[in-house]
């Protein structure tokens, strides 16, 4: 997500504010900007693209930036596209207050409709905006505090952020504010922190506080104060970082992709988060198709590669039970070849992850020459695939840094199901409160992904002791199916293995001629609740395995103990609706997968021959 930097103290601000960005440059960003108080007027300077643009600015004016309180911020674009006019900070109407955001304000139409109606006019894109000028107006109402006006200001607020400001009027204080999304404070001597990540003050201290939900911090060179957001004095989690460097950009993790796994449930909620609309209607991000064209659709294509091909294939059953509406998943580097038929009424979902995947590129680019509609899912705002499309959805997962995907994959999924809804519920299919239900239980989706995550050590035991092996073999049923062709990837992927993942029922039509004795199979289980017959038939083919010597990893709900017999290990995963069960069986896989390539002496984050973002065909 977005990097944030607040320093007060002694030293030059610009300097350190700019070291911070610079250490946090592994989240991703697309644009970056910084705010000091000097003696004079705030100075701001921000820039889209790389740092460097920015440093570039800071210097050419380097006499006006002097000032020992400032902040910073790069920005991973969510409202609004990544240009000059967007990138954070931003000011109140009356140049008194500048404003960093990582985030979504949920309700920040609003805001902006009762703020533009009282005469404030805004000079960009963002939600971030309003929390400028609400605060600027509320400081006015605190007598100059700043810290009662962000709780002011946080009262109003919906959805998720960490804010960070700086006034004109107390000078030598920044003011942050936490929900749901990272803050920590930095403790100096004579100087003070704020940031989304100990990386950046790490050169500076190594004792830092956490802060807890719903918490507001006002820093000194000297003091750090904290309170609710109701004002009553309140306390973060004192911890000291005794990582270096390279790990506290990592979480302290080995691997930025153990870090992104562990991302997984804020990465969903984000994905979810600001989606349904007063009346209950899902929300898109851009969307220039008519309810009208969408009613017309009477066909629908996902394409994509890798793993999105993956998501996608899980987004089939969704999709057609809800919608009631055929849907084919197409690999996007094979769709052009075989002559589609496509047409006004086809709508095609592309899904990547970097949106410029040229072979889904060239795919989408393909339809739209049909005149079919094109809804992408992306998670890079104003890249190509979401502009070349007629209605958008980002997966706000923030910066995937390892090569291979794991909480693109599921933002993807979850992407794919608001659309489905979206479709069923323009289409009158379902109504909003059947929508809300299905919604509801997409929400308790990244409690049940932490739950999965804090049982992983078993796993990676697992993984340690089967990294002498040269085949896996994957089974699964239902969304089960692709499930398993997502783990077979990721093995291959980073342990270099031979892994395949196949329909459990295809087994005994030919691959189960390469089960020998001790042969790993990894079998993910349907609920016996949602899906009886398929459960049923899956713990036949795990006894068809096992029967042949085969060494079975059984991925299960809690609760069913039909498969324990049959299970030489057993992975449980709490118990969900059939169609999100992949939001808790992935994440096992994900993690075997990694372990086997550590065990192995593997870079987990770049696996050979790989690149993050395929951008040739």
């Amino acid at each position: 997500m977005c990097g944030i930097v607040g320093y007060t103290g002694s030293q030059e601000a610009i300097q350190v504010v700019l070291d911070g960005l610079r250490r946090l440059e592994y989240r991703g960003y697309d644009s970056a900007g910084v705010a000091v108080l000097s003696e004079g007027p705030l100075r701001v300077a921000k820039k889209a693209g790389k740092l460097s643009n920015l440093e570039k600015e800071v210097v050419a004016a380097a006499d006006g930036f002097t000032g020992t309180t400032g902040i910073g911020h790069t920005r991973w674009a969510t409202h609004g596209g990544p240009t000059d006019r967007n990138a954070h900070p931003h000011m109140s109407a009356d140049g008194r207050v500048a404003v960093i955001h990582n985030g979504i304000i949920e309700n920040f139409a609003k805001l902006r409709a009762s703020l533009e109606s009282s005469g404030i006019e805004f000079t960009s894109d963002t939600d971030t905006e309003c929390v400028a000028h609400l605060l600027a107006l509320e400081l006015t109402a605190a007598g100059g505090d700043l810290a009662e006006a962000m709780r002011l200001v946080c009262r109003r607020l919906e959805g998720a952020f960490t804010l960070l400001a700086v006034d004109t009027g107390t000078p030598g204080k920044v003011v942050g504010a936490r929900r749901n999304s990272p803050l920590v404070v930095g403790r100096g001597q004579g100087e003070n922190f704020l940031a989304s990540d100990v990386s950046a003050f790490i050169a500076h201290t190594r004792d830092a506080i956490e802060l807890g939900q719903d918490q507001v911090v006002l820093i000194t060179a000297d003091s750090i104060e904290i309170t609710d957001f109701l004002g009553v004095p309140a306390q973060g989690r004192d911890f000291h970082v005794d990582w270096d460097l390279s790990a506290a950009e990592k979480g302290g993790h080995d691997w930025f992709m153990l870090k992104e796994i562990g991302e997984q449930p804020h990465a969903v909620d984000a994905t979810l988060l600001g989606r349904v609309g007063e009346h209950g209607e899902i929300l898109l991000d851009e969307v220039r198709l008519t309810d009208q064209d969408l009613r017309d659709v009477d066909k629908i294509f996902i394409i994509a590669c890798g793993t999105a091909y993956h998501a996608g294939l899980v987004a089939k059953y969704a999709i057609e039970h809800w919608t009631r509406i055929p849907c084919e998943v197409e690999l996007a580097s094979e769709f052009r070849y075989r002559d589609p038929v496509l047409d006004r009424s086809t709508l095609v979902i592309a899904v990547s992850q970097s949106g410029e995947t040229m072979d889904t590129l060239m795919a989408l680019r393909h339809a739209k020459e049909q005149k079919a509609r094109v809804l992408a899912i992306c998670n890079t705002n104003g890249s190509t695939i979401p502009r070349e499309s007629d209605a958008v959805l980002y997966t706000h997962g923030g910066p995937e840094i390892a090569v291979a995907s794991t909480k693109a994959f599921l933002t993807q999924l979850a992407a794919c199901f608001l659309v489905g809804l979206h479709l069923a519920q323009v289409r009158g299919v379902k109504y909003a409160d059947e929508v809300g239900a299905v919604v509801d239980q997409l929400r308790a989706m990244p409690a049940a992904i932490a739950q999965v995550l804090s049982t992983m050590d078993d796993v990676r035991a697992l993984a340690r002791s089967l990294a002498h092996q040269k085949t896996f073999i994957f089974l699964g049923r239902h969304v089960g199916y692709p499930v398993a062709l997502e783990g077979a990837l990721k093995l291959k992927e980073l342990a270099y293995v031979h892994a395949e993942g196949f329909a459990a029922g295809e087994m005994k039509h030919g691959p189960i001629a390469v089960i020998e004795e001790g042969t790993p199979v990894v079998c993910v289980v349907p609920s016996p609740a949602g899906r009886g017959v398929l459960h049923d038939k899956i713990v036949s083919n795990i006894q068809e395995v096992r029967a042949r010597g085969a060494y079975t990893i059984v991925i299960a709900e809690e609760g069913d103990e039909a498969v324990v017999p049959y299970a030489n290990h057993l992975i449980r995963v709490p118990r969900t609706p059939t169609l999100l069960a992949p939001f808790v069986t992935t994440v096992p896989l994900q993690v075997l997968a990694a372990e086997i390539a550590d065990a192995l002496g593997h870079d987990v984050d770049q696996p050979r021959n790989l690149a993050k973002s395929v951008t040739v065909e």
